[in-house]
């Protein structure tokens, strides 16, 4: 199953982006986990079909209303079998 790790730049702490994200992925189906960095930015990695990831990155571009997403960046990363629903961590 295709899995992306992506970086979030802009306006995107507090705001509510994390939990955005979070229920955009369990919309989705997609499995995995969210977090704020210390430089600003927000992390996540969205592991599940290609469709739902294209819709989840798609969704990321804008993010919740205050939002100000200047940049999204996203690589593939290996598969996680191990990961199970969706997480906000801190």
């Amino acid at each position: 199953m295709p899995a992306r790790r992506c970086l979030v730049s802009g306006l995107v702490q507090g705001v509510a982006f994390r939990w955005f994200t979070k229920e955009t992925a369990q919309r989705l189906g997609l499995a995995g986990w969210v977090r704020n960095l210390p430089d600003g930015r927000v992390e996540a990695l969205l592991q599940g079909s290609d469709e739902a990831l294209a819709l989840a990155l798609s969704a990321l571009q804008t993010g919740p209303p205050h939002a100000r997403v200047t940049a999204v960046a996203c690589r593939d990363v290996p598969e996680d079998p191990s990961l199970r629903g969706f997480a906000v961590l801190r």
